[in-house]
């Protein structure tokens, strides 16, 4: 049975409860190329003691500093939630600026993550992503559920293989996805996923419910056409089958942004969750949840 998601107290603390970032490099074990990542350590940070751990996924056309820098709710939430909780926080570019969680993007977080675990004492680990992020977040923790304790997906994706916006700046997202993907620069992106539909399948967290065993939130705008919801919906609803902690908050006249007060509800959720073990699937008042069944099917965005 779910249940209406409780009113949660936004943090008092500010980014400043962070300590500034700190820019942080290594060569990539997959190509040798020097990757980067920002690292935001709670104030008075004492390495002895073990932290959990926040990473923050920026979006298409972004990098590191999305996350680790800007004042929008998404971001500004993230930060304040970690400082909250006394974590560690990280902001990695995972191919910037359009990395899409692809093989070069998911072999530079399991880097990344062994170094952080080698650095300092790394409890639990904790995933949020908005747009691109939203995706690769599902992506991550679909691929390897072992390393990840909870996600927050702030409108994402879940289903990249019937995904079919495509935006024409800096890099077009379908060009960019067929390349993280692992295409060739003489393919189409159309003729890459007819003959490599798997490819899409194996990074598409919809194809893999079951690797949902950690509390997962969901946010949404039912009038997002950057990132249309049916699949993180979808999504949500097959992980609920067989996994109480989720919570879905999707605002029934909202775009393509999630705001500070549902950043910080959607991971106060996931770290409670984890932390308790509690069984809690709940919905925000205004989930529709059971949608019209034409909702549920794959949208046309051709």
């Amino acid at each position: 049975m779910l249940h209406h998601a409780p009113a949660l107290t936004a943090p008092g603390h500010s980014a400043e409860a962070l300590e500034p970032p700190q820019e942080r490099q290594f060569t990539a074990d997959y190509d040798h190329s020097v990757q980067r990542y920002l690292l935001l350590l709670p104030m008075r940070f004492d390495p002895r003691v073990e932290h959990d751990l926040l990473i923050g996924f920026h979006g298409h056309g972004s990098d590191r500093r999305q996350y680790a820098t800007e004042s929008r709710g998404e971001c500004r939430g993230a930060r304040d939630v970690a400082a909250k909780h006394d974590m560690i926080f990280i902001s990695p570019d995972y191919r910037a600026p359009a990395g899409w969680m692809g093989i070069a993007g998911e072999a530079d977080m399991l880097q990344i993550l062994g170094i952080l675990k080698r650095q300092y004492k790394v409890r639990k680990v904790f995933l949020i992503g908005g747009s691109m992020g939203g995706a690769a977040v599902l992506t991550f923790a679909a691929l390897h559920p072992n390393l990840v304790d909870g996600v927050s997906s702030q409108n994402g994706l879940a289903n990249l293989l019937e995904y079919g916006v495509d935006l024409h700046y800096v890099v077009s997202v379908q060009t960019a996805i067929k390349d993280a993907f692992g295409g060739r620069r003489d393919e189409t992106p159309e003729q890459f996923k007819k003959q490599n539909p798997s490819a899409y399948e194996s990074r598409s967290a919809e194809f893999h419910p079951e690797k949902f065993t950690m509390p997962l939130a969901i946010t949404v705008g039912d009038r997002d056409q950057l990132a249309p919801p049916q699949s993180v919906l979808r999504l949500a609803r097959a992980v609920q089958k067989h996994n109480p902690n989720v919570l879905v908050i999707e605002r029934p006249c909202g775009g393509h942004e999630t705001s500070y007060d549902d950043t910080v509800a959607a991971l106060e959720f996931v770290i409670q969750a984890a932390q308790n073990g509690k069984a809690a699937s709940r919905v925000d008042p205004h989930v529709r949840n059971n949608p019209d069944p034409g909702r549920g099917s794959a949208p046309s965005m051709r």
